[in-house]
């Protein structure tokens, strides 16, 4: 059948989706179709379920982000996967293009405070501590390739902290760049994840490449 979604896997347990960056992964006020609502859809078509469909966000990516998002399709699941993630057992890699060349590797330590829909870095030991280390993967021209671990889940951590090094994600005009990026998304890719089955005992990472329209170095 045809979706919108890009699905890497699917068990009684999880689903694992490439989203396309710009779609919302819930609903807003703009009642544009989200991703939630979009694999409900795909799951009562293709199992002809009757009724309402459970599906749990467990973690989010900004609109703008392209990239790899689990769904629990249990409760059971959604819960042993929240627990992962407030352990910090739950692993996740991301991409970057940004501006300028920053140094080749580097731990990012600051405090961050959200006030609405922004972010913004604060005074140590006055916001949420906000941790990621990068290493750069390839650099053309002006522009580079980073790759992200994130020890933290802040909102928009990785955005904010590159932006206040000075090395802005292409396209995220909310934090400094002044640069366009193809349909208003932003050069922020969530590349891998990596987690323990909520039902069976193994380890499994999940891995997407970034959209066709990022540059080769990529």
């Amino acid at each position: 059948m045809d979706s919108p979604l890009d699905i890497i896997y699917i068990d009684n347990h999880l689903l694992v989706v490439n989203k396309s960056a710009g779609m919302l992964v819930q609903g807003d006020i703009t009642g544009d179709l989200s991703l939630l609502e979009a694999a409900r859809d795909y799951l009562k078509k293709e199992f002809n379920k009757p009724g309402n469909v459970y599906l749990g966000l467990v973690h989010r990516l900004d609109r703008p982000v392209s990239g790899v998002i689990v769904l629990a399709r249990t409760s059971k699941a959604a819960g042993r996967l929240s627990q992962q993630i407030r352990e910090k057992l739950v692993k996740k890699t991301y991409w970057a293009l940004v501006e300028g060349n920053p140094p080749q590797r580097q731990k990012l330590v600051n405090d961050i405070e959200r006030t609405g829909a922004t972010s913004r870095i604060v005074k140590t030991g006055t916001g949420k501590s906000a941790v990621l280390e990068y290493q750069r993967l390839g650099t053309v021209q002006d522009s580079s390739l980073l790759e992200i671990d994130l020890s933290t889940g802040r909102h928009h951590q990785i955005r904010l902290q590159l932006s206040n090094i000075g090395f802005p994600i292409i396209g995220d005009f909310r934090y400094g760049s002044k640069r366009k990026f193809p349909n208003r998304s932003i050069g922020l890719h969530a590349r891998t994840i990596s987690l323990k089955h909520p039902v069976k005992d193994e380890v499994m990472v999940f891995e997407t490449a970034p959209p066709h329209y990022w540059p080769s170095l990529a």
